[in-house]
């Protein structure tokens, strides 16, 4: 590959800076006065593109390049033992939730925590955040219909959030027997009906936000609703479904106490949903739900799994890329709403937020391949998961026969990282397309071969 001319790309960031308004390939070649073709000038502006520095409109014939200003973000630290950036308020909750429970201070619910949170005057995204936060997830429809987005990668949506909505509760489903169960109605035999069931109720409700993206809203019926959906056949009283909570309720391994009163309850319900709704900034809105939602506890139970989809709603509505959780450990979300319950502290929370939301926006997004520091996991195994994939499709192995043979090749992984290679492993497979499969050595005949193998193995 040829080495790409650094200096080149450093005028050609210049001059970009100097067009707010976008420019286009010929403004740029003008005003950088580089002797390079319109081919070659194409090339360095992709690499900006995948490296999320430039932006591209399209309007008929017309393409602009604008240049996306990266926020200044705080000085943060980082833990060995822990995969997500902390800044220094947040390692100061994580210190705390982290203690014994009979080291912490019990709390109960402060209502004015909410209470005094003003829609567009208070916020608890810095402006930076929310600059951040809506150039990752931009895409190339914003001015379409609602849900326009989310429709085009349904399918692959369903999946990831739906497993990583369920691995967050302690779901035992791999990503491979997700697929499978959405996508064709097979339920592994060696998990339980209720591991089925919880990933069964998150496609409903998933479908049910992004189908009906125009209705959907932060207001009663789509928030009880989504209840519904999501703790169909769950509870053991099936009536509590779709229904405010009407007694006191606790949270495992905390000592936050979540308000009891039903006619509060309520009172507070609709006061997070009127809020909510005021808010203008949608990535605002997100947050403002990933909060308020679990700390009220406002039904019997499926409180995090309702805030977590509900979340969804502004991103989906507004032709965002969605919040899928791809990656999130569920101790530093866990630590997260244990700050927002003990503390009525959000900055964990959002640390884990912003994390959680670049890596599920690069996911999404229709340049997926960067040329910046590489995911230093897969890195790592590089060799592995070559060898696992090219094994996987060459012997055209079906879902069950290739879920054998990542179990037992990551056997030969270290322990610490066994669970995460398999993850990764099925990712890969489930992203495998006419496009990409040749950097597994695989030949077209032999990946064609594999994909009817794996199409049958679904029905």
């Amino acid at each position: 590959m040829a080495k790409v001319n650094t200096q080149e790309l450093e005028v050609i960031k210049k001059v970009l800076q100097g067009f707010p308004e976008g420019a286009s390939q010929s403004d740029i070649l003008e005003a950088s006065g580089l002797n390079i073709s319109w081919r070659t000038l194409l090339r360095r502006l992709e690499i900006f593109i995948e490296q999320h520095e430039v932006s591209v409109t399209k309007a008929g014939r017309s393409t602009r390049y604008f240049l996306i200003r990266q926020p200044v973000t705080p000085v943060i630290t980082k833990s060995p033992d822990i995969p997500i950036p902390l800044s220094e308020a947040s390692k100061a909750i994580f210190s705390q939730v982290s203690k014994p429970v009979e080291q912490r201070t019990p709390a109960g619910y402060h209502r004015e925590f909410l209470e005094n949170y003003i829609p567009n005057t208070n916020s608890y995204l810095t402006p930076e955040d929310k600059k951040l936060l809506a150039d990752m997830g931009k895409t190339a429809q914003p001015d379409y219909p609602a849900g326009t987005y989310a429709r085009e990668i349904l399918s692959r949506l369903l999946i990831d959030l739906s497993w990583n909505s369920s691995r967050l509760e302690g779901n035992t489903y791999s990503l491979l027997d997700t697929e499978r169960l959405i996508a064709a109605g097979i339920v592994a035999d060696d998990k339980s009906a209720m591991d089925a069931q919880m990933i069964l109720n998150h496609k409903d409700a998933i479908e049910f936000i992004v189908n009906g993206a125009e209705e959907v809203d932060f207001n009663r019926y789509t928030i009880l609703n989504l209840h519904a959906l999501l703790s169909d056949n769950l509870l053991p009283d099936p009536t509590a479904s779709g229904r405010l909570r009407n007694h006191p309720a606790g949270i495992n391994k905390s000592v936050f106490t979540p308000l009891a009163i039903p006619q509060l309850i309520g009172e507070m319900f609709d006061l997070i949903l009127e809020k909510a709704g005021q808010i203008n900034d949608p990535f605002e809105q997100v947050f403002f739900i990933m909060v308020h939602l679990p700390y009220l506890q406002p039904f019997d139970d499926v409180n995090k799994r309702v805030s977590r989809l509900a979340a969804n709603i502004p991103l989906v509505k507004r032709n965002l890329a969605p919040l899928s959780f791809t990656d999130v450990p569920n101790d530093m979300y866990i630590s997260g709403l244990l700050g927002v319950y003990e503390m009525n502290r959000v900055e964990l929370l959002k640390d884990v937020f912003i994390w959680a939301y670049q890596r599920s926006a690069f996911r999404y997004a229709a340049v997926r391949q960067s040329v910046g520091e590489p995911d230093a996991f897969r890195l790592k195994y590089r060799s592995d998961l070559r060898t696992l994939v090219n094994e996987i499709v060459r012997n055209a192995y079906p879902y069950k026969q290739a879920s054998e043979s990542i179990h037992r090749y990551a056997a030969k992984i270290s322990e610490a990282d066994r669970q995460k290679f398999i993850e990764v492993v099925e990712s890969e497979l489930l992203s495998l397309h006419d496009g990409n499969f040749a950097r597994y050595y695989i030949s077209p005949s032999e990946f064609n071969r594999w994909k009817e193998t794996w199409k049958v193995g679904n029905r």
